[in-house]
């Protein structure tokens, strides 16, 4: 008989939800091992008992074998005499004082549960909440941590026998799957009408009737995984328009939801890259190009030739689309224009009242709101817009530990971070932070975070706006809880989020640049085209786009016109009338008036060096836009008409640490009163911008002897900037890093925040 060894392990990560324990349950039997497992608050342990060679074995297995949810960071491993184990069997779970661990993301349910969905000899047939360890809800119905069912919103849930029997048996795949449930004791769905209107709630065949509506032409608010959606049909384009004036949203895309990439594939190009990001488990909303001539409606996306399309990735989901009367949904929040999403019940019926037609309810609670995920493909890798269900709260694995730090983030986009351990936690997406429902929202998940975390804040980072609420409310808690506080140059957190997630030395400068809308300055001016050479530390603004006037403050952001003649008056051109932009204000003399006073003056004209400002005031020179109605539409729809085989480009002058485009205005202004085609001037324009950027690093380099370069900051969003600056750096020898896995927006701001304040806490 062989001699029998023992071994302990903790297993740190997402470990927990994920089919952690009967896949170690499985392990142990096919190596003959025995002992136990059991889930902690600090993760997974193990003892084993068994032959030295079977144990090394085993653990090798944990890495090689673990489950597709499953994400270890770290495995602990300590040998030691055998217990003397006669068996091998699963623990209950332990908590440990101040222990914490990764929570898993939502994720979609799995093609083992959508056989059995779909089979009608299934006792879960057409159930809306069948689930495994393998999908399901994760992070939007957890109150606590360990992950056990009664800290969930399904503890209200009695399991029946059946489910109680699958729950305990390690070797079924809905072991210790803490959402089972079946129509017998789980979750139910109703359909329920405008009081007044149909009669209240209607329980009978709710998915069906909710098919006919959406056939209809009607909206229908559905409760999803992370809130409500409004749904109507997206090739309906009366339905269309009908949301967009009940919704409050003129112009801003819709989300999509299609049946299958076959649908898809009717409806857009499609590579393999977007192909595996639709399908993944996290089923984010995928930005793809529409194809001309299809039949969903233009208003889904105004001005735009790409969809944001996502596949089903709820139970829910896949029966609304059992069935052949549409193939495409709209599916975007249920709110009002810049509300949080609507969870629960009560709250959709009052404030989804004049939105919606129907209601298709659950009494499943969500704890957290959870905005869907968007991203791209650019490289064949994902490029984030929006990091939130199915991503968050994953976090960033950190090179170092930091100490546990809060950041608090911007005012749009916004999300926050908290440090602890190796791990940068990154919220899910909050959204701008303009009213008193977003703040609570904001104020509810920092809350949740440092309970399921087990923070305690020993420093708070934030935006040195003074006028963010997600900065006031930073310096509130300074305040109240005597604990140190951090202001952060919105544009040095930029580049430090992106060097934070490429891993880069923290005390090694990168050439950074950060093209952006908005961002406090250190001078008080608003920045937002800056070159910078930074590390995690500090930072040197060695170059910027010239400083303009504002005129109007936040009126010229959804006023671009006005952008646009301040940067004419600015490059000495004269506003002649054959500029769209001039014939439309000249139009109107009493308001040009006003406005040829202010600029004179400075009245209300904050000064600015913002890059996405730029983009807004050649889009209205153009003719693109002369007004918006959702941040950056100008620039958006300016991208779009860009000729990418023009090879022309339009200049700029670099005198210092100065970027003017005076000259760019002169040849832009001589291109339009010749009648240069739209696609023509967007596409020299982008190639201007591009070309400037690789002038500006060649210069530093030349200077300073640094050849890596950081991309951040919203503008970097421009799918066609991003490409022509990433060739024309490449070519000419930089190492060029980009976002991929936090938004280059301001959404991905919070973990550059975090990390410099670290670095300036440690420093001292």
């Amino acid at each position: 008989m062989e001699d029998l060894s023992g071994v302990g392990i903790h297993v740190n990560g997402i470990v927990q939800g994920v089919g952690f324990r009967p896949f170690i349950f499985g392990l142990a039997h096919k190596y003959e091992l025995t002992g136990w497992v059991r889930n902690t608050s600090s993760g997974v342990d193990i003892e084993l008992d068994g032959p030295k060679n079977k144990l090394e074995s085993f653990i090798q297995s944990l890495d090689t074998e673990a489950p597709p949810l499953a994400y270890i960071d770290e495995v602990k491993i300590q040998w030691k005499l055998p217990n003397g184990y006669s068996h091998f069997q699963i623990e209950h779970s332990e908590t440990v004082q101040d222990a914490f661990q990764p929570i898993s993301p939502d994720v979609s349910i799995c093609p083992d549960c959508l056989r059995e969905m779909f089979d009608p000899s299934d006792r879960r047939y057409k159930y809306p909440f069948i689930n495994c360890t393998n999908c399901g809800p994760r992070f939007t119905i957890i109150k606590d941590i360990p992950y056990d069912r009664p800290k969930t919103t399904m503890a209200p849930f009695e399991m029946c026998v059946d489910c109680a029997r699958e729950y305990a048996d390690p070797l079924d795949r809905r072991f210790h799957a803490q959402p089972i449930a079946c129509p017998v004791c789980g979750p139910q769905v109703w359909l329920e009408f405008k009081m007044g209107s149909n009669g209240g709630v209607d329980p009978t065949n709710p998915i069906e009737k909710t098919q006919g509506l959406l056939k209809e032409g009607k909206i229908v608010a559905v409760k999803g995984l992370g809130g409500f959606h409004l749904a109507c049909d997206a090739t309906n384009q009366a339905a269309v328009i009908e949301l967009r004036s009940r919704k409050l949203r003129v112009d801003k895309p819709f989300a999509l939801m299609m049946a299958n990439t076959e649908t898809i594939e009717k409806y857009c190009d499609l590579n393999d890259e977007e192909r595996k990001l639709l399908e993944s488990p996290s089923r984010p909303i995928v930005l793809l190009r529409r194809k001309p001539g299809t039949d969903i409606a233009l208003e889904n996306a105004p001005g735009q030739d790409y969809l944001g399309v996502m596949l089903p990735y709820t139970p829910l989901h896949y029966l609304l689309f059992d069935t052949r009367e549409f193939d495409a949904l709209v599916m975007t929040s249920a709110n009002l224009s810049e509300e949080p999403i609507v969870t629960t019940n009560e709250t959709a019926r009052d404030r989804l009242v004049d939105l919606a037609d129907a209601f298709l309810m659950h009494d499943r609670d969500i704890h957290v709101r959870c905005d869907d995920s968007v991203v791209r493909v650019y490289k064949n890798n994902i490029f984030p817009i929006r990091r939130s269900r199915g991503y968050a709260p994953f976090p960033v694995y950190l090179s170092g530990t930091p100490p546990v730090i809060l950041a608090c983030g911007a005012e749009l986009k916004n999300t926050f971070c908290i440090t602890r351990g190796n791990y940068a936690f990154l919220s899910q997406h909050i959204g701008d932070m303009e009213n008193l429902e977003t703040l609570e929202s904001f104020r509810h998940g920092i809350t949740h975070f440092e309970k399921l975390f087990r923070i305690k804040i020993e420093a708070i980072a934030y935006d040195k706006h003074p006028d963010y609420l997600a900065s006031r409310y930073a310096l509130d808690r300074v305040e109240r809880e005597a604990i140190p506080g951090i202001g952060v140059q919105h544009h040095h957190a930029h580049i430090a989020s992106c060097m934070v997630e490429n891993r880069l030395p923290s005390e090694k400068p990168v050439i950074g640049v950060a093209y952006d809308g908005t961002g406090y300055g250190e001078d008080g001016t608003i920045w937002g085209g800056e070159i910078l050479l930074a590390d995690l530390l500090s930072f040197d603004r060695i170059a910027h786009l010239k400083t303009i006037p504002l005129p109007g403050g936040d009126l010229a952001v959804r006023q671009p016109w006005r952008i646009a003649l301040a940067w004419l008056d600015a490059a000495g051109v004269e506003w002649d009338e054959y500029l769209p932009a001039v014939k439309w204000i000249m139009a109107q003399p009493g308001l040009l008036k006003n406005f040829k006073t202010q600029l004179k003056t400075g009245l209300n004209s904050p000064k600015t060096s913002s890059m996405g400002r730029l983009f807004d005031a050649v889009s209205a020179l153009a003719g693109v836009r002369h007004d918006v109605n959702y941040e950056a539409q100008a620039a958006i729809e300016f991208e779009a008409l860009a000729d990418t085989t023009e090879m022309g480009m339009y200049e700029f002058s670099i005198i210092g640490k100065e970027i003017d485009p005076s000259p760019l205005f002169h040849q832009l202004t001589e291109d339009i009163k010749i009648g240069l085609p739209l696609p023509n001037i967007s596409a020299k324009f982008h190639n201007g911008v591009a070309d400037m950027t690789a002038k500006i690093c060649t210069i530093v380099r030349k200077e300073r002897g640094i050849d890596q370069v950081t991309l951040s900051g919203g503008v970097w969003q421009n799918i066609t900037l991003l490409r022509s600056t990433l060739e024309k750096l490449e070519n000419n020898g930089f190492q060029v890093f980009i976002h991929k896995v936090v938004p280059s927006n301001d959404g991905g701001l919070a973990i550059g925040q975090a990390m410099i304040a670290a670095a300036q806490i440690t420093s001292q």
